[in-house]
C-alpha cells in the first residue's frame, strides 16, 4: 500500500512539473514564431486556438453527455469569462511579447493572483490581510527588478514600456477572469467550464481575425504553423489535463507550489533558445515574485471545499 502511495505521489509530481513546463513554454513558442517571419498577434493566436479547438470540442462533448443543459445565465457567464480569460488576456499577452523578453512576460503574468486579491478588495467587499499586503510588496518589488533588468539590456526603452503595459493588461484581464470563475466552476464543473470557455474564446479570436486581417495573412512559413500547433497541444490542452491529474494525486497546494517553477523555466529557456540575457537582479526579482505568489496563495480551506479548490486550481493553472 505504501509503495502504491509513493508511486502515485511520484506520478503526481512528474505531472505537475510537465504542466509547469508546458505553460512556461508558451512564451518561448510565441517568440520563436515571431523570429521566423512577420506575423501579427491576432493571426498567431488564431492558429493556436484553432488547433486546440477539435480537442476541446471532444472534451466538451464527452463531459457534457450526462450534464444538465446550459441556461442563458450559464452562457452569459461563459461568454464573459471566455472573452476575459482565453481571448482578451491572450491577445494582450501576444502583442506584449513583440516588445519584451519571454522572461519578463512570464514574471508579469505571474502577478495575476495578487491582482485577483485587489479586485476582491476593491469590488467584492473583501478585506486585505497583512500577508496579502506583504505578497503585493514582494511581487511588485520583484517585477521592478526584472523590469530594470530589461530596461538595462534593451535597445529601445519605449518598446519595453509598451510591451510591459500590454502584458500588465493581460494579467489584469486574467485576474478579472479568475475572480469570476468560482461561480462558473460551481455550476458547470472545472473541466467542462475550461473546455467551453476555450471554445468561446476560439470563436471570438476567429471573428477578430476575419474582421481585421485578410485571408492572405494565413500564408505563412510552415514553421509558424508548427509553433501554433505546439502551443495548442503542449502549452494549452495537455498542461490543463496534466495539472488536473497532478492535483488529484498530490493535492492542490503541492501542485501550485510546483507550478511556481514556470517563470524559472521560462527564464532558462529564454536564455537557451532565444539568447535572452540573464542577470542577478532578474533572478532575485523572479524569486520575489514567486515568494509573493506563494504567500498570497496560502489560504486555509475547510475540508468541504476541497473539491472546489481542485477545480479552481485546474482552471486557473492554464496561464492562458
Amino acid at each position: 500500500m505504501s509503495w502504491k502511495m509513493g508511486s502515485t505521489e511520484r506520478t503526481g509530481v512528474v505531472l505537475a512539473i510537465l504542466a509547469a513546463f508546458g505553460f512556461s513554454f508558451k512564451a518561448i513558442f510565441v517568440k520563436l514564431a515571431y523570429a521566423v517571419a512577420p506575423v501579427d498577434a491576432v493571426t498567431l493566436l488564431t492558429l493556436r486556438m484553432t488547433f486546440a479547438l477539435p480537442i476541446v470540442l471532444g472534451v466538451s462533448i464527452y463531459v457534457g453527455r450526462s450534464a444538465p443543459s446550459l441556461t442563458r445565465k450559464d452562457w452569459g457567464l461563459l461568454v464573459l469569462l471566455g472573452l476575459l480569460g482565453y481571448y482578451g488576456a491572450s491577445i494582450l499577452d501576444f502583442v506584449g511579447l513583440k516588445y519584451i523578453s519571454a522572461a519578463l512576460e512570464r514574471l508579469i503574468l505571474f502577478t495575476y493572483p495578487t491582482m485577483t486579491v485587489l479586485i476582491g478588495v476593491l469590488f467584492m467587499g473583501k478585506r486585505m490581510e497583512k500577508r496579502q499586503i506583504g505578497a503585493l510588496a514582494l511581487s511588485y518589488a520583484g517585477i521592478g527588478l526584472a523590469f530594470a533588468h530589461d530596461l538595462g539590456v534593451a535597445g529601445d526603452v519605449n518598446a519595453v514600456l509598451i510591451g510591459a503595459a500590454f502584458v500588465f493588461g493581460s494579467a489584469l484581464s486574467y485576474a478579472m477572469y479568475s475572480a469570476g470563475i468560482e461561480v462558473a466552476i460551481h455550476r458547470l464543473g472545472a473541466i467542462r467550464f475550461a473546455a467551453l470557455a476555450i471554445i468561446v474564446s476560439t470563436l471570438a479570436t476567429q471573428l477578430h481575425f476575419v474582421l481585421s486581417q485578410p485571408l492572405s495573412a494565413l500564408v505563412l512559413p510552415v514553421q509558424i504553423y508548427v509553433y501554433g500547433a505546439a502551443m495548442a497541444i503542449f502549452s494549452t490542452v495537455l498542461p490543463v489535463f496534466w495539472q488536473s491529474a497532478a492535483v488529484r494525486r498530490i493535492g492542490s497546494a503541492r501542485a501550485v507550489l510546483i507550478g511556481t517553477l514556470g517563470p524559472v523555466l521560462t527564464i532558462f529557456f529564454g536564455w537557451l533558445l532565444l539568447s535572452e540575457p540573464v542577470s542577478l537582479p532578474q533572478l532575485v526579482g523572479a524569486g520575489l515574485v514567486l515568494a509573493g505568489v506563494l504567500l498570497v496563495s496560502r489560504r486555509a480551506r475547510p475540508p468541504q471545499r476541497q473539491a472546489h479548490e481542485v477545480g479552481a486550481v485546474v482552471v486557473q493553472g492554464s496561464k492562458f
